[in-house]
């Protein structure tokens, strides 16, 4: 139960590492986030599954990438880079509209049934001194420590990433130090897209991927809030959290409290501590 939960959270704070992504570049939140992780599924399922073009599983999963890349690169030349100036309420509502739109496509190309992708782990289980463990969710887990850390190294090591800080900490200052702050937005936005494909090829190797799947990232936006949106290790340990809370509060609880446990605790810490468990947000004296 422990370690499906772990799991579970992990796909979380893979679409919590999104929201902060974008929300540190443009300080705006992205709700279409959770959408963009159901439409990477999808088209990996596009790619791998036998009946559609039946490409090897990792060749399937690189190509989705680059077609998300491609997709989140064109939603922000074209859309979000037009609201530059503009409140950041209007952004928030583009990007829940967004959301609609996805899902109304999705809906259109691939039905509204729930389909499975074909991984080459699908039924196989380890034993361990009793324990029964899926590759799937060894998987999952193996998955997100690999791409988390190469995450931390691109952000602390590499020039595009410090690039990718500067912007996100001040974009006036950034742009006047020659930092090209449009064309580090839109990275970021492909990085987030990229991202999301992950969590959708992970939160389908588990199960089962439909239209309605997008509404993922709801959960992985309270985790986002509990680990604090300015800091990419609180979100990965905000869905942690929330995916261990979801299966204790199912079996302890009463039915239904698997479904409120991560909002109640957003709750608690936006009342205890409002900036997050992990925040990096430091007051300001003028």
């Amino acid at each position: 139960m422990l370690i499906g939960g772990f799991a579970n959270g992990c796909i979380y704070g893979l679409v919590a590492l999104g929201f902060v992504l974008i929300y540190k570049a443009t300080e705006a939140v992205n709700f279409a986030q959770g959408d963009m992780m159901m439409f990477g599924a999808f088209i990996t399922l596009t790619m791998v599954n036998g009946d559609w073009w039946g490409l090897p599983f990792l060749v399937g999963v690189c190509l989705a990438m680059l077609a998300m890349a491609a997709v989140s690169y064109t939603i922000e030349v074209t859309v979000v880079r037009r609201l530059f100036g503009q409140p950041q309420f209007a952004v928030v509502i583009m990007t829940i509209a967004l959301g609609f739109v996805m899902r109304f496509v999705a809906g259109v190309i691939w039905g509204h049934e729930p389909q499975s992708l074909e991984t080459p782990l699908a039924g196989k289980t380890l034993e361990f001194g009793g324990l029964v463990l899926g590759y799937d969710e060894l998987f999952v887990i193996g998955v997100t420590l690999v791409l988390t850390l190469l995450l931390f190294w691109f952000f602390a090591k590499t020039r595009l990433g410090l690039a990718m800080q500067a912007s996100s900490q001040n974009q006036l200052a950034a742009y006047y130090m020659g930092i090209p702050v449009k064309r580090i937005s839109s990275l970021i936005w492909v990085v987030s897209g990229i991202t999301a494909t992950v969590a959708g090829v992970l939160f389908a190797a588990k199960g089962a991927i439909d239209p309605a799947s997008g509404l993922l990232g709801i959960k992985a936006f309270a985790a986002a809030v509990i680990g604090g949106f300015g800091s990419l290790p609180g979100a990965l340990l905000g869905g942690l959290i929330v995916g261990m809370v979801e299966p204790l509060a199912q079996y302890y609880g009463a039915p239904g409290y698997s479904q409120i446990a991560p909002y109640a605790i957003m709750l608690l810490v936006l009342v205890l501590r409002p900036n997050g468990l992990f925040a990096q947000i430091q007051s300001k004296k003028v």
